[in-house]
């Protein structure tokens, strides 16, 4: 095991950003995380996993540890599901492939979401009516403090929207090694109802539609709407929707009577951030190398040489905006390392 100075991140985070590492290494097995913790107890550490749900503001004076551990395998369930477990360095995508190659139904609306697996509890990623927890079984992690490895059943995980116990208070105690989730074998439950997948389908001409075309559909709409880091630096979408009361909700319907919405229990209801960003006029808003992206108000996008800080500034005037007009805090959903 190598650790290298002053590495590169700028293929290391899809925003693109020019920053470095003061000291990095690759993590390729639960012993060579097991060897950092042990051998650098005085070191600062800092996990990297796809870089697809961060913002970074200046170098990075930790050891930045690169999940890079990988593996996939499938052990039979109950009830026609099977269980998959997949290490923490595999691509999400990759995953959702490799399930819809093995015909293992439950994440193919959670098609191409970036980022690795290890980092998918943390956020509980989703997408068009799916959430990671609605398939999840348990989360293998290595306690930081105790130095041995933990089983985080769903319970455990608290898992809220984009959020759960290892944002809050596991946040820099754990590590994630590896992910279960629970799949259909058959009988699979079709999600076809949220966003724009039926009419996704219907242009497609599907009308019993199967895990493969909901994948599809999902994916020509995200490639429609959601800009390739590869080709324009971002971290798709920089805000949660935030939720209201119904009264609140009420006062701006009069004010705004095009406002959409999403009817929640407990008298809440959720507005799609993207459209407030829109409609306060910052959508394909430019500000030298960075701002809004043209086509999803809800993207913050690096044109070439932004800073981090740069995006940040820009996130915190598009906060401030939605609060003036709107009384609306916005909540980002990536996490900023400032």
């Amino acid at each position: 095991m190598h650790i290298e100075q002053n590495k590169p991140l700028k293929s290391l985070n899809t925003f693109g950003l020019n920053v470095k590492a003061r000291e990095f290494v690759s993590i390729r097995s639960e012993k060579d995380l097991i060897h950092v913790f042990d051998n650098y107890p005085e070191k600062e550490k800092f996990v990297l996993g796809g870089g697809s749900n961060m913002l970074l503001t200046k170098d990075l004076e930790a050891l930045v540890l690169h999940l890079e551990i990988k593996g996939i395998k499938i052990d039979s369930g109950e009830n026609d599901t099977a269980i998959v477990e997949a290490a923490a360095g595999e691509n999400w995508h990759d995953l959702v492939l490799f399930c819809l190659e093995n015909n293992l139904g439950g994440i193919e609306n959670l098609s191409l979401i970036p980022g690795n697996v290890g980092t998918a509890p943390i956020q509980n990623i989703g997408a068009y009516g799916v959430e990671l927890k609605d398939v999840f079984h348990s989360c293998r992690a290595y306690d930081v403090e105790s130095g041995t490895f933990r089983t985080f059943l769903k319970d455990d995980c608290q898992f809220g929207y984009r959020n759960s116990i290892f944002k809050q208070t596991l946040k820099g105690k754990v590590v994630i090694t590896s992910v279960k989730l629970i799949l259909t074998t058959k009988n699979h439950r079709i999600n076809s109802s949220y966003g724009a997948i039926q009419q996704a389908l219907e242009n497609s001409g599907v009308s019993n539609p199967s895990i493969s075309d909901i994948s599809e559909a999902v994916i020509k709409i995200r490639q429609s709407k959601l800009p390739d880091p590869v080709e324009i630096g971002n971290s798709g979408s920089f805000f949660k929707n935030p939720v209201i009361t119904h009264s609140h909700f009420s006062d701006l319907a009069e004010q705004f009577p095009e406002i959409p919405s999403y009817r929640l229990e407990n008298d809440q209801v959720k507005v799609p951030a993207g459209w407030l960003i829109e409609k306060a006029g910052f959508k394909g808003k430019r500000f030298g190398d960075y701002g809004v992206h043209d086509r999803q108000a809800l993207v913050l996008v690096n044109h070439g040489n932004a800073k981090g800080k740069d995006i940040l500034q820009l996130a915190r005037l598009i906060q401030m905006t939605i609060k003036r007009i709107f009384d609306i805090n916005l909540e980002p959903e990536v996490n900023i390392i400032d």
